[in-house]
Parts: structure tokens; C-alpha cells; sequence
């Protein structure tokens, strides 16, 4: 930090309004920061940013930003997974990023199970709700017959298209209904 100099003007500024020597030297040198585009992040730069963001959120709040991974699959005899579910837990809510059920299995309630699975999975780690989206030539009714309810909606996302985000809230109601 010795390769700075501050004009005296600027450091009675700096004293008036509590700046540390490092925020001003950051200041300083902000004149010299450049935005850049790269298609192809490193995997490395991408981990510093979110892992920077969760420290943030972590020294803003309770609860940490912790997340648990969740994979849920379907396999045939050959060990060959002809469905899935993939998703997270977090904060007490459960995240449904993806689900799938090959086209030859699709209408006979492999994808039900899927999500009850994971919604029981999530219970026992604590989480209360469910949050996840689809895409209008996905499977909206789908996802409302389980009883998810629509609270946002992104027009035109794919062009000509609509991105439907659903969530289901107390997921203790459903699992503690008799079967049936």
C-alpha cells in the first residue's frame, strides 16, 4: 500500500467520513479496474465468485448458505436410469432444478413418485416447502395436479414460450395424508 499517494485533500475526506487506508487504496485503484467477457469461465474464478457471495449472505443472516445436493433415480434391470430426479435442499425449502421420466415410461407415475420421493427426502432433512420451474411445452399441469401453485410467470423465455415458476408450501400436509 505504499506505492499510493493520497493528496491531503483526500485524506481529511477520507478521516471525515471513517474510510480505512484499505478502502481508500482500493478507491484509488479503482480507475484502473477493467470488465471483461469470457464465454468460457474457469471453473476456479466461477467457484471464487459464488464462494465470496456465500460468505457475504453467511455474515448477513442466521441461517448459512449451505446446500445439500439431491439425486433421485429410476433404473432398469441393466442399471441403466430411465428416470430422475435432481435438486437441492436449502434454507428449508426443497429446489426440483430437473426431472425427467424417458419418453417410453412417461403417464404411468414414475414422475409422481419421483417427487413424493424427494419431497419425503426433504422433510427428513428439514425442509418445509418446494420450489421449482417448467416450461409451458413441459409439464405445468403436471406439477399442479401434485397441487404446486404458479407464483411467477417469464413471458417469451424461450422466445414464444413461457417459464413457469411453482412452489408448494408445507410439504408436511402431504406426507402426513393417508395414502390413497
Amino acid at each position: 500500500m505504499n506505492d499510493v499517494e493520497f493528496s491531503p485533500f483526500l485524506l481529511s475526506l477520507a478521516v471525515q467520513f471513517h474510510v480505512t487506508l484499505k478502502h481508500l487504496v482500493l478507491i484509488t485503484r479503482m480507475a484502473e479496474l477493467k470488465i471483461t467477457v469470457d464465454d468460457n469461465p474457469d471453473p476456479e474464478s466461477i467457484r471464487l465468485l459464488i464462494s465470496n457471495l456465500v460468505e457475504y449472505n453467511n455474515d448477513r443472516q442466521l441461517e448459512k448458505d449451505e446446500y445439500q445436493p439431491l439425486a433421485i433415480l429410476l433404473r432398469d434391470p441393466n442399471n441403466t436410469i430411465v428416470a430422475g430426479l435432481v435438486g437441492k435442499t436449502q434454507w428449508g425449502w426443497l429446489f426440483i432444478s430437473h426431472l425427467w421420466v424417458t419418453q417410453v415410461l412417461r403417464g404411468q407415475g414414475y414422475g409422481r413418485q419421483l417427487v413424493l420421493k424427494a419431497e419425503e427426502v426433504a422433510k427428513q432433512r428439514g425442509c418445509s416447502h418446494v420450489y421449482l420451474d417448467t416450461f409451458s411445452f413441459q409439464s405445468l399441469g403436471f406439477y399442479e395436479r401434485l397441487g404446486y401453485e404458479v407464483f411467477g410467470v417469464l413471458k417469451d423465455f424461450p422466445p414464444g414460450h413461457k417459464r413457469y415458476f411453482l412452489q408448494f408450501l408445507n410439504i408436511e400436509r402431504r406426507i402426513n395424508q393417508p395414502s390413497g
